[in-house]
């Protein structure tokens, strides 16, 4: 698969998904600090004070809606990347009963407040199935999150026939998952899957002869970090 130019620069460096939440957040905070200031006087502490508490609430959201300009450098056939930032959390072995019915290879990456929330494509390949599934909103590291809570579940068909599932699981805080591809869509490593809002994990499952270069504990980059190396 040769991947289109045109798709890799679409990168931006705050997400879409975030633009309402920062304009309209932005003019909601500062409105409520002029009130303040006209009540209380703009010289009184408790405005000095309250002011800073928004300013860094207000940081805290466009550090989350953070959306960087990440290419992979390297040759993209065969090899699975990490679909977005965070802390790897689960590589095991499991059974996948919702798609495959077999043994997999799961590997779990959680996303913090801190962390991009963007996601990734994983893999090169053709999306096969979207499926999306209402459920809890528990703690996005528990393990029952990845089959209990909201997720999205793309499978993609790699150019060799292999099948790479990827879910978007929503968190406690998360609300919204949103996935871009849809089934027939041709999809390569530098594009954006997806972004899950305010807290989540994206859980991998790959073949059991995949060659995994994660450990539980480790810190993972989107579109950067090599998940797994697969047989050929």
């Amino acid at each position: 698969m040769v991947k289109p130019l045109k798709k890799i620069r679409k990168n931006i460096r705050f997400h879409r998904e975030g633009t309402k939440t920062l304009v309209w957040g932005g003019i909601a905070l500062a409105a409520f600090c002029l009130l303040t200031g006209y009540a209380f006087g703009f010289a009184s502490p408790w405005f000095v004070i309250l002011v800073a508490i928004c300013a860094i609430v207000y940081l805290l959201v466009v550090n989350f809606f953070r959306c960087p300009i990440r290419l992979f450098d390297g040759e993209t056939e065969g090899i699975v990347v990490a679909p977005c930032d965070g802390k790897v959390v689960v590589v095991e072995e499991v059974d996948e009963n919702e798609y495959f019915h077999d043994r997999r290879i799961m590997v779990s990456i959680f996303m913090s407040l801190i962390n991009v929330h963007a996601n990734w494509v994983p893999t090169d390949g053709t999306v096969r199935l979207v499926d999306h599934q209402n459920g809890r909103f528990q703690a996005a590291w528990l393990p029952k999150a990845s089959t209990d809570n909201e997720r999205s579940t793309i499978v993609i068909t790699t150019p060799d026939g292999q099948e790479i599932l990827a879910r978007q699981v929503a968190g406690a805080v998360a609300r919204r998952i949103v996935t871009y591809v849809n089934p027939g869509d041709e999809c390569y490593i530098d594009e954006h899957l997806g972004f899950i809002k305010f807290g989540s994990r994206v859980d991998l499952f790959l073949p059991l002869d995949a060659d995994v270069k994660l450990h539980v504990g480790q810190r993972a980059f989107g579109n950067q970090t090599i998940v797994a190396q697969l047989s050929r």
